[in-house]
């Protein structure tokens, strides 16, 4: 009989470990998933990094899972996404590293995913993997200037000696938000501040000429604020320009602001807001 020395006992218990620790990876469906993709599929693919797991794709993997289509299902659970993939697979837990390896190497192993979510019912078990949608800061800007318009609007306000009662939403326009940021632009670049340009175009000129067809135009403009929060403040405090936030026929409005370059160095804030024609 042969006796084991040592090093080689050593070896022996290294690899039982190393076994029981796979099989247990592999049983278990989020890290069987993880191994997927560490390990490129077994080296049939790059490996990926890592997914991330979220608590919001938890909830987009149940409610795809109660029939809600995958994009409906995300959006519905908060989770913001720039693209989403959903595998759904049937099995034990013994059987999800091979029934994935098997039919979903390329999808688990995509670098542009980042994040996961499951959801487990019986034998039944769905992933979603998913991207993140990133504002790029001038959303993040335009976002947080429609909440704080909005958020008055609801609440109806008192612009100097009159009361408006809550106004319903308006919504954000890409069109008007170029035409916006051009005439802040406009102002920064050639040094003036007014809304008529030097050109002699007026506001409703202006939406006018990118074919936006509307009924009633507004601009309010701003020099100094350095803050969406604060310019938004700074236009409430101005009667003028609080009617036109909280004139209920208004529906769209964009935003947009420029650096002065010339003698003013301050930010140039234009908002434009409409009433498109139907």
């Amino acid at each position: 009989m042969n006796r084991l020395r040592g090093p080689q006992l050593w070896a022996l218990l290294v690899s039982v470990v190393a076994l029981a620790t796979a099989t247990s990876t592999r049983a278990d469906p989020l890290a069987a998933l993880q191994l997927l993709r560490e390990s490129g599929c077994g080296g049939i693919l790059p490996k990926a990094e890592a997914l991330q797991h979220r608590e919001l794709l938890d909830r987009t993997a149940q409610q795809w899972a109660m029939g809600q289509p995958l994009p409906a299902a995300t959006q519905r659970a908060g989770y913001r996404a720039q693209s989403t993939e959903g595998l759904h697979i049937r099995g034990p837990d013994s059987a999800t590293f091979p029934l994935l390896r098997r039919s979903s190497c390329r999808t688990v192993t995509r670098p542009a995913l980042r994040d996961v979510g499951i959801y487990r019912r019986g034998s039944d078990t769905w992933f979603v993997l998913a991207t993140a949608y990133v504002q790029a800061p001038g959303e993040v800007l335009t976002a947080r200037a429609l909440q704080l318009v909005n958020d008055v609007r609801a609440r109806g306000a008192r612009c100097g000696e009159r009361v408006f009662a809550p106004a319903p939403p308006v919504r954000l326009s890409g069109t008007l938000g170029g035409v916006a940021l051009g005439h802040a632009t406009d102002m920064a670049e050639r040094d003036y501040f007014e809304h008529v340009d030097l050109e002699g175009q007026s506001p409703a000129d202006r939406v006018r000429a990118v074919g936006y067809r509307e009924k009633l135009v507004g601009e309010n403009i701003a020099y100094g604020p350095e803050t969406v929060e604060e310019v938004v403040k700074g236009w409430l405090d101005s009667p003028g320009h609080c009617e036109n936030i909280m004139d209920p026929r208004f529906a769209e409005m964009g935003i947009g602001y420029a650096a002065g370059r010339a003698s003013a160095r301050g930010l140039y804030w234009v908002q434009v807001l409409a009433a498109p024609r139907t």
